[in-house]
């Protein structure tokens, strides 16, 4: 989360929203929010709906929810997915700046428009 603080302008930048999801209750999870003034969006999912709907693991023996991180274009379609195998194994927030290019880079359709094909 101190990563994704410290990189928070680069994302704005970019005009990219970022959302946590924490398995806290929604109590817990605004105090930690509160706390820590965090300048993104928190999101507590402690059924893990969220969780489901991605495919995210839990591991018992590795301290509950492995890490994910998923980039979901304007028009709602996840382009990357990563599932961490322990709580170290985060992608650089580099290379996320370097898809996040990649995706504003493409040409959007015009509003209204039907794609060829």
């Amino acid at each position: 989360m101190a990563q994704l603080r410290q990189d928070f302008p680069e994302f704005e930048k970019r005009r990219t929203a970022v959302v946590v999801v924490g398995p806290e209750s929604p109590r817990a999870f605004g105090r930690y929010w509160a706390d820590h003034r965090l300048p993104f969006i928190g999101l507590p999912d402690p059924r893990h709906t969220v969780l489901k709907l991605y495919g995210q693991e839990i591991k018992l023996f590795k301290y509950g929810r492995m890490p994910a991180q998923v980039l979901v274009d304007r028009s709602g379609t996840a382009r990357f997915i990563h599932y961490g195998h322990d709580m170290t194994d985060i992608p650089k927030t580099t290379d996320n700046f370097e898809m996040i290019d990649a995706l504003n880079a493409e040409p959007r359709p015009e509003a209204g428009a039907v794609p060829a094909g």
